[in-house]
């Protein structure tokens, strides 16, 4: 059963939280599919994530580039996990029907949005529903992350 993270960004954007949060998975040789709400946004991702770092550059892919077996991390605004991902990152509103196939969701969301963070708090009720151990990490003002909430099913309530 999956957990799920809930990451409320407040001081970074997405833009910057996303590749640190790729970098730990790939230093842990996780592999990843990001989802968007946006052909659009996986477009712009795919630009950024080659060029985000003077001196780094995230290894993906898209539909649009093929091999998606050979990508570490794949880009996608559909259901597709070509790559046999582990861990499924969810930005701009775009959601998991299924989280089964993944051990970690990895949910970022923008926390000036009201609209987004209302979201948020609706699919953490319907993954707390669905059983998953769920995890609230917030931004703080220098981008690293303090954890805030917990819920885990097994615990004693």
């Amino acid at each position: 059963m999956a957990e799920a993270r809930f990451y409320h960004l407040l001081r970074v954007p997405l833009e910057r939280a996303l590749p640190l949060l790729l970098e730990r998975c790939l230093a842990r040789r996780w592999r990843a599919v990001v989802r968007v709400a946006s052909a659009e946004r996986v477009a712009a991702l795919d630009q950024h994530l080659w060029t985000y770092g003077d001196r780094s550059f995230l290894p993906h892919g898209t539909a649009r580039d093929g091999d998606g077996e050979l990508q570490p991390i794949w880009l996608t605004d559909g259901g597709d996990v070509p790559n046999g991902a582990t861990v499924l990152f969810l930005a701009d509103g775009a959601e998991a029907e299924d989280t089964g196939p993944f051990e970690l969701v990895c949910d970022l969301f923008d926390g000036n949005d009201p609209d987004a963070v209302a979201a948020a708090r609706e699919r953490w009720k319907r993954l707390r529903q669905a059983g998953l151990t769920l995890t609230y990490w917030r931004q703080q003002a220098d981008g690293t992350w303090t954890e805030e909430a917990r819920h885990d099913p097994k615990a004693p309530e």
